[in-house]
């Protein structure tokens, strides 16, 4: 296990005019055994941020740490880190077991032993009857366990992830979300895993680091950053469909935005049942989406105000269709209040 601390993490991208800010002095500590969640939009510095801990790129400002030592002048191999990449990186000539074990060759270790490690990894992660395969014989999942077994045999202080699941779909993304989620619990490893899917940030994380243009905007568990989110940003990032954002003045102080869940808006029928206190906005219903076990309504304000919201009700007879304008009210405890300049969630 190790421990990985990041201090005031700058990096910059060429010279001058031409000059871009990708990381932007972030400060981060993720403890032994964490599975810390890097999770933001394509071009964020999520990536960028990783690799500067793997050693594939220099910070520009700042100290990476492992286990309290500095390792900027490191060299990768050295660092007793894993990457796991969203390509697989497999070599398509050798066979599933030579490609497990090929990080174990290059140290110089016997062919009996890493040949006993590689089957070793291969099982944990369900691939023993596939060692004589080549990489083109495996489904894409498969080839996503073959990379991380490779990683496996290594034994390293820190696996480093960058988006492995995003070429698989849908069942396998939650099939090896689930075999991750077990793999961290048995390897008593440090996870720092980079995403732009909130889904995986939710499900998989013990922490969550949400990083928006090369600033880190919030840190928490991913109940408590889905709760209690620390800006406008944060608040529409997490959560699907993500939350409803009132413009300032719609409701009272033009300097406040308001933000309610859409899980937190009901239908005002008029009849009292959507109990006192809290808050009423009038809009037109723009689409209805049923999922099954639950239904979507889209609405947008009834001005020039800029109001859009997602209702997420219950599949109930009576619900308005495209076209009806209808009232939703929400309750003051539910209720997320940000500066309308800042965007930072007020107290």
């Amino acid at each position: 296990m190790a421990q990985v601390r990041l201090e005031h993490i700058t990096k910059v991208f060429g010279d001058g005019a031409e000059a871009a800010t990708a990381v932007d002095d972030v400060s981060l500590e993720i403890p032994d055994h964490e599975f810390m969640i890097l999770l933001g939009p394509s071009g964020c510095g999520k990536s960028t941020l990783l690799r500067m801990v793997a050693g594939l790129e220099d910070p520009t400002e700042g100290d990476v740490f492992i286990d309290d030592v500095r390792v900027n002048d490191v060299e990768p191999k050295l660092r007793d880190v894993a990457m796991v990449f969203q390509s697989y990186a497999l070599y398509p000539h050798k066979t599933v077991a030579r490609n497990i074990e090929f990080p174990l060759k290059v140290r110089g270790i016997g062919k009996a032993e890493r040949a006993a490690e590689a089957q070793r990894a291969a099982e944990v992660l369900g691939l023993g009857p596939y060692l004589g395969r080549k990489p083109g014989q495996l489904s894409g999942g498969q080839r996503q366990r073959v990379a991380l077994a490779r990683a496996i045999v290594r034994r390293p202080a820190v696996f480093l992830m960058d988006e492995p699941l995003s070429n698989l779909d849908a069942k396998l993304r939650g099939d090896t979300r689930a075999e991750l989620v077990d793999l961290h619990r048995r390897l008593d490893s440090t996870f720092l895993y980079v995403t732009h899917d909130q889904v995986e940030a939710m499900t998989m994380g013990t922490r969550v680091a949400v990083i928006n243009q090369g600033r880190l905007e919030q840190v928490g568990a991913p109940q408590e950053v889905y709760d209690r989110p620390a800006s406008v940003f944060v608040a529409q990032f997490i959560g699907t469909p993500p939350m409803n954002i009132i413009p300032g003045g719609l409701l009272g102080d033009g300097s406040v935005r308001l933000g309610v869940r859409p899980e937190h808006l009901r239908l005002d029928t008029g009849d009292g049942a959507t109990g006192a206190g809290g808050g009423r906005v009038q809009a037109t219903v723009r689409q209805v989406e049923h999922l099954g076990h639950e239904v979507l309504v889209l609405a947008h304000g009834n001005g020039d105000d800029g109001l859009a919201l997602t209702a997420r009700l219950p599949p109930e007879p009576g619900l308005p269709g495209a076209g009806d304008v209808v009232e939703f009210a929400f309750a003051d405890r539910h209720v997320h209040r940000f500066d309308a300049a800042s965007g930072e969630r007020l107290p």
